[in-house]
């Protein structure tokens, strides 16, 4: 209840006004997203927008009275636009983005095809007379079919005054084929000025077909980015089964209303969030909790969304559904956390911002210089130098940089277990200086197991026992119930036939046998309610047991207990290592959880955290601890695995899911951990420091060639030498930097973690 109360808590604080997130179409670069922002910032009555370029969506804060239409109004005047009035937004999405990820995948490819002879006859044959006309006849359908996208998206900008990478795309490749047209019909006009008229059409064609490729795989890397929400949302059944007039009904979920009383049977996904009114079960809560043995439901407990019942069937009444459940809150929470920008991002879209805008105004007043001060040749120089400030100019290593290095540092992971989602939180990954991890799956094996098995002084038969104890427990319902009949399996014991059997709901069991012996199994209560005698060792030995946080249960005839069992949860064996290597490395190590305290003490006191614990924390606490964390400055890594974890995960800095949890934590997280072993965590966040070291030298060489290109390509070194950069070689400058940053990228491959 305390979890809803946070969650209606802060919904209220927003700004008196609506937080929502909608896709959005037609974003092809940073310096788009970096457009939406600013329109939708600059519309009446919105407080804030941030745009997820990664996952194609925008995160708004409006004002109530403001209307999604408005917005969408205000993006579509500049070739933009979001889905607001479909029934399933993200599914159009969806749609829209594997129609668009196709389209572009067909023409990278047929551009490379048709590319292919171009660059062979421009780099090769250029002298050959025929091979001018060969590639004017291929470049035209490369330019203005498969690129034709470039073209359409920088016209749609420049109707509202804006700019993007398209713009630069266009302006370079369209300028390189017109003079190249006019080179091929009219090369009198540069023979008879003593200039030898070159053609470009292989720069303008390679141009095409590298930003295309760098697209489509930036789309493929994008495509996954919204299956974690839409795999939450796959939790709650489209249909439910309500109890009307005395009948059972069903309809579908969307339909459901507040006071209505629900069914739900055995295996079933509780649909909504209520209150058990009629019947009990245990519900596996493990998405909630993180906890793996289901807790038991009685009248007046409360049931949450996406949870499942076991063995049982019971009746709840509803009381919150729709965007009010508990599993909603968690999706809304995930959406808008996954809004938030790194501070990489940022710098990307601030240089993404002005990156076009400045190489354009290089080239208009390298056109007009040269025009003033060019003399005769004025107008030749002036059409090739600013030809050249946009050949060099084009983004191809700029939009290599990341993809490249991402590449790269994943197959590196991958080979030492660890998978790297996205660049993203890579730029803080070795700057992380506070690592939470959850505690059941993380730092333990996430199932509970038989640990200890004792048996009273001097008893003789015990085999025999073994086989009445594990015929009792194969027909119990009880969560922990499995554990001993998996461990009793394990020593080879044969089950035997029980008469009968009972169940002692909150106690325990009690069965007799075909001779009438009577045997019982539970908690200690049982033992006492029924007067059997407990041997004083054995009874040290159970007060022991549960001190070190496990659960204790009793097996005793009518007389006496015959043996304790103890069951927990397992520490991994790698776990305390790891946790010692980070602390090491001066990391802050702190472990929260969703069980009890005496539980939370005991295994953070085994793993060497000594008061960096927490239990009964719920999904929003983990959530506000990361949040508390980073308020006082430090670079937050959560570690987790399961569904509980999600908000959480999606808030931290550098998120870290293990491969054995749950398909939200992974696809949340923007590292997961293939194997179960806590010693990957320091290899992940060095490899962080390694990958992102990389994508940081190809930042670099990406722009130093417009560093140091464009003056020369604008003629500054004319006044001292005469030398002027000719397209060609500036094409050829273009293309080696995004060599270079292929190269440096595959550098990673080398490191040793």
């Amino acid at each position: 209840m305390e979890t809803i109360n946070i969650f209606e808590t802060e919904k209220k604080n927003v700004k008196q006004g609506i937080k929502e997130s909608f896709p959005v179409i037609g974003m092809t670069c940073a310096s788009c997203a970096a457009s939406v922002e600013s329109v939708l910032k600059h519309t009446d009555g919105v407080f804030d927008a941030s745009v997820n370029f990664a996952s194609s969506s925008v995160l708004v804060e409006y004002d109530k009275e403001l209307s999604p239409n408005q917005l969408q109004n205000a993006l579509r005047e500049v070739g933009y636009d979001i889905i607001i009035d479909a029934e399933n937004p993200s599914a159009v999405q969806q749609e829209l983005q594997q129609k668009h990820y196709q389209d572009i995948k067909n023409r990278t490819i047929w551009s490379a095809i048709l590319t292919l002879p171009i660059f062979v006859l421009g780099m090769f044959f250029m002298q050959w007379e025929p091979g001018k006309w060969i590639s004017l006849v291929l470049t035209f359908p490369i330019l203005f079919w498969f690129g034709r996208s470039f073209f359409i998206n920088a016209f749609k900008q420049a109707k509202h005054g804006k700019s993007n990478m398209d713009t630069l795309v266009a302006l370079s490749t369209g300028i390189a084929f017109l003079f190249s047209v006019f080179n091929t019909f009219f090369p009198e006009f540069w023979l008879n000025r003593g200039i030898e008229p070159h053609v470009y059409y292989e720069a303008a064609t390679v141009i095409i077909t590298f930003i295309s490729l760098g697209k489509l795989l930036e789309e493929k890397a994008k495509s996954n980015t919204s299956s974690a929400i839409k795999k939450l949302m796959g939790l709650q059944p489209k249909t439910l089964k309500i109890i009307e007039n005395g009948e059972e009904k069903e309809i579908p979920i969307s339909s459901v209303q507040v006071g209505q009383t629900i069914l739900v049977r055995p295996g079933e996904k509780i649909p909504v969030d209520g209150e058990v009114s009629k019947g009990s079960s245990y519900v596996d809560e493990s998405m909630i909790t993180g906890e793996p043995v289901p807790v038991e439901k009685i009248k007046d407990e409360k049931v949450f969304a996406g949870t499942v019942n076991q063995k049982g069937s019971f009746q709840f009444t509803a009381e919150k559904v729709g965007g009010e459940t508990l599993l909603s809150q968690i999706i809304k929470m995930v959406q808008e956390a996954q809004g938030s920008k790194a501070p990489v991002q940022k710098l990307v879209d601030k240089i993404a911002g002005i990156f076009v805008p400045v190489v354009l105004a290089i080239s208009i007043i390298t056109f007009i210089v040269w025009m003033s001060v060019g003399g005769d040749n004025g107008f030749s120089q002036a059409l090739l130098t600013s030809v050249a400030v946009l050949v060099i100019a084009c983004p191809c290593a700029l939009g290599l940089a990341t993809p490249t290095a991402i590449m790269v540092g994943i197959g590196k992971g991958a080979e030492n277990n660890i998978l790297i989602k996205d660049a993203e939180s890579l730029e803080l990954g070795y700057k992380v200086n506070a690592v939470i991890l959850d505690k059941t799956g993380t730092i333990t094996e996430g199932k509970p197991l038989v640990t200890d098995m004792l048996w009273k002084d001097k008893l003789e038969n015990s085999n025999e026992y073994k086989k009445i104890l594990l015929a009792i427990e194969a027909q119990s319902e009880h969560p922990l119930a499995g554990a001993v009949v998996n461990h009793l399996k394990d020593e080879n014991v044969e089950q035997t036939e029980m008469a009968s059997f009972e169940s002692i709901t909150g106690k325990g069991v009690k069965a007799q046998t075909e001779n009438g012996s009577k045997y019982y199994v539970g908690n200690h209560k049982l033992m006492v309610e029924k007067n059997i005698q407990i041997d004083a060792s054995l009874m040290q030995t159970a007060e022991s047991l549960e001190e070190q946080a496990k659960t204790v249960i009793f097996f005793g005839n009518e007389k006496q207990v015959l043996a304790i069992l103890a069951i927990a949860d397992k520490i991994k064996e790698t776990s305390k290592k790891a946790i010692a290597t980070l602390q090491e490395r001066g990391i802050e190590v702190y472990m929260l959880t969703g069980d009890n305290n005496k539980t939370a003490s005991a295994v953070a006191k085994q793993v060497g955290i000594t008061t960096n614990y927490q239990g009964e924390v719920m999904p929003s606490d983990k959530a506000a601890f990361v949040e508390k964390l980073q308020a006082e400055g430090k670079i937050v890594a959560m570690v987790g695995d399961g569904i509980n974890d999600s908000h959480a995960l999606a808030q931290a800095n550098v998120s870290i899911a293990m491969g054995k949890g749950s398909d939200i934590a992974m696809d949340v997280a923007k590292m997961t951990l293939i194997t179960s072993d806590l010693q990957s965590i320091p290899k992940a966040l060095e490899l962080s420091k390694r990958t992102v070291l990389g994508i940081r030298q190809n930042l670099f060489w990406a722009f130093i060639y417009n560093i140091i290109g464009i003056p020369i390509a604008a003629g500054v070194l004319y006044p001292v030498n005469g030398f002027l950069l000719d397209p060609m070689i500036a094409g050829a400058a273009m293309a080696f930097s995004s060599v270079s940053v292929v190269a440096n990228s595959l550098r990673l491959k080398r490191v040793k973690l």
